[in-house]
């Protein structure tokens, strides 16, 4: 497959490499000269220019791309890209940062096919790694939808009760388990959770810390209900 990246920056670039190593073809848009240089010294195929611009997107030949991932740290180009995009049927990745939150996103996000918070992703993963927790941020579903793998520890207080007796907050749903060293599959309630068993949860963002308490453990939980 074919992809259009505008935006050779952190997140583009990441992107980027992330298909490549799958095996697709990708063009990156950026109008940033050291930028430019810089992914271009990676070895990929950049267009230097404002992709905001019909004639720039034009030379990434969208009507042969799949489709096109408005990944720069600019919202209004992110939109306009995608907006021209659509015109040529590509399939549209609008990025989002944090800074903008719900209004923006009600405001934009039925005129592109998805719309990712990679700050907040990133921030996820930051936050937990600092907490020391076994969680792991995987996708960003929505503004407020996080899909998480958490491991469960010798502290948490679900360990030795069964999938049907885990009590997860509301606005939160168990979706996969994998015991110790296995492949996750879909959730056998007499399942039992012991220490290294993985669990897959799709919850709402202010959630997660209810979560990982639940699930991993913090010291300071003993027993399920404790305190």
């Amino acid at each position: 497959m074919r992809f259009v990246i505008v935006g050779a920056g952190r997140v583009g670039l990441r992107t980027a490499r992330a298909l490549e190593e799958s095996g697709h073809e990708v063009v990156l848009i950026e109008r940033d000269p050291t930028a430019v240089e810089r992914a271009r010294a990676e070895g990929y195929d950049v267009i230097e220019g404002d992709a905001t611009q019909e004639s720039v997107l034009q030379r990434a030949d969208l009507e042969s791309a799949d489709a096109l991932g408005a990944l720069s740290g600019d919202l209004s180009t992110n939109f306009v890209a995608c907006m021209v995009a659509n015109h040529y049927g590509c399939r549209t990745v609008l990025r989002i940062d944090e800074d903008y939150r719900e209004e923006i996103y009600r405001k934009y996000a039925s005129d592109v096919d998805e719309v990712i918070y990679p700050e907040r992703l990133g921030a996820i993963v930051a936050k937990n790694a600092l907490l020391g927790g076994n969680i792991r941020a995987v996708a960003d579903i929505a503004q407020n939808l996080q899909l998480v793998e958490l491991t469960v520890t010798v502290d948490s207080p679900m360990r030795g009760y069964t999938l049907s007796e885990l009590e997860l907050p509301a606005d939160t749903e168990l979706l996969a388990f994998g015991k110790k060293g296995e492949s996750l599959t879909i959730p056998d309630p007499d399942q039992s959770l012991e220490e290294g068993d993985s669990l897959a949860i799709l919850a709402d963002f202010e959630k997660l810390d209810d979560v990982r308490r639940i699930v991993v453990g913090d010291g300071s939980v003993a027993a399920k209900g404790g305190a």
